[in-house]
C-alpha cells in the first residue's frame, strides 16, 4: 500500500534556504513530501485557505512579518497544524521563545541535514498530535462527548470575540434536565446517565455544528449560538420544546425527557457590553422562572 504524501507549507522569502529544504526533505526520507511555497506570512495564510497542511515549516523573518509575530499570526489562522520554526544563527534565542509559545520545534538553517530535517517533522508531528488529545480531553465532558465547563467557557470567549467584530447577536441557552433525581432513584444510575446523553443529541440535532454546546453540571447543560437576532429566542424555545417531544415519542422504555429552559439574548451593537458570565447569569435566572412555571402548571393539574 502506497504510503500518502505529507503535505508541508515552506514559508521561507530566501531562495537558496528555500531550495536547500527542499533537497534535504527529498534526500533526507524515502517517504514522498509534496511541498507548496510562499516567500511572504500573507501568502501562506491565503495559501490555507485553499488546502490544508499537515505541517508548516516557518521563517520567523519575513517581509511583510518579524520574530513572534510572525507565529502567533500563523497560530491564530492555522492552531490545529504543527509548526517547526526556521531561524539562522543569529534567531536562535527567538527560536527557542517560540517554541515556548507553541512551535513544535526550531532548525537552525545551514546546520541540518536530510535527516535531521525528517526527525524533526516526524516528532513535531507526534507531538502536535499528543497536544491537541490532552487540549481536547480538558475541554470535552466525558460522559456526553460536549463540551464541559472549561471548554465552554474557551470556545465561548472566541465566540463572543467574532460577535462583536461582525456586529451580530448572540443567544445564550441554559438548560437544566429536570427530574434527574428521581430518574437516578427510580431506574438507576446508568438509566440517569443515558438521559444526559439523549439530552445532549436533543441539543445537538437544534443547534450548529458551529455553535458552542456544553454539560456544565451533573443536569445542567448550556449552549451559545451567534449571527442571531432576539426572535431567535422564542424559535429556539419551540424548536428544543419540539424536539423533546419527538424524542420522547422514539424513546420507548426510556424516563421521559423534561427541560427547563432560559434564554439570554445580546446585540453588541445596541446593547451595553455583557461579559459573558453575565449572559450566564440572565439565562440561569431565566431557566429557574422557567422551571418555577412548570412545577406551577403541574400542581394546578
Amino acid at each position: 500500500m502506497t504510503e500518502s504524501a505529507l503535505n508541508i507549507l515552506l514559508v521561507e522569502d530566501n531562495p537558496g534556504d528555500a531550495r536547500l529544504i527542499r533537497e534535504l526533505l527529498t534526500d533526507g526520507s524515502a517517504k514522498p513530501f509534496m511541498i507548496s511555497t510562499a516567500d511572504r506570512l500573507a501568502h501562506g495564510l491565503e495559501q490555507f485557505a485553499d488546502q490544508s497542511f499537515d505541517l508548516v515549516l516557518l521563517d520567523l523573518f519575513l517581509p511583510d512579518s518579524t520574530g513572534l509575530d510572525t507565529l502567533r499570526r500563523f497560530q491564530a489562522t492555522a492552531p490545529d497544524v504543527p509548526v517547526i520554526v526556521l531561524t539562522g544563527l543569529n534567531d536562535e534565542e527567538s527560536a527557542i521563545q517560540a517554541v515556548r509559545d507553541g512551535a513544535q520545534d526550531y532548525l537552525v538553517k545551514g546546520q541540518i541535514d536530510g535527516q535531521q530535517i525528517v526527525r524533526a517533522i516526524r516528532y513535531a508531528r507526534e507531538r502536535h498530535r499528543m497536544v491537541l488529545q490532552i487540549r481536547d480531553l480538558s475541554l470535552v465532558d466525558e460522559l456526553t462527548g460536549l463540551h464541559n465547563r472549561r471548554g465552554f467557557a474557551v470556545l465561548a470567549r472566541e465566540l463572543m470575540k467574532r460577535a462583536v467584530r461582525t456586529g451580530t447577536g448572540l443567544v445564550v441557552a441554559f438548560v437544566d434536565l429536570d427530574g434527574m433525581k428521581r430518574i437516578n432513584d427510580r431506574f438507576g444510575h446508568e438509566v440517569g446517565d443515558r438521559a444526559l446523553i439523549r439530552t445532549a443529541g436533543v441539543l445537538r440535532s437544534i443547534f450548529r455544528v458551529s455553535d458552542v454546546i456544553a454539560r456544565i453540571g451533573g443536569d445542567e447543560f448550556i449552549a451559545m449560538t451567534d449571527g442571531v437576532d432576539g426572535t431567535a429566542v422564542e424559535l429556539l424555545r419551540r424548536r428544543l420544546a419540539r424536539a423533546v417531544d419527538d424524542h420522547n415519542r422514539e424513546s420507548a422504555g426510556e424516563p421521559e425527557l423534561a427541560l427547563s429552559l432560559g434564554f439570554a439574548h445580546h446585540n453588541p451593537t445596541t446593547d451595553t457590553l455583557k461579559s459573558i458570565d453575565d449572559l450566564i447569569a440572565e439565562a440561569d435566572e431565566a431557566m429557574y422562572v422557567d422551571k418555577d412555571s412548570r412545577r406551577t402548571k403541574a400542581v394546578q393539574r
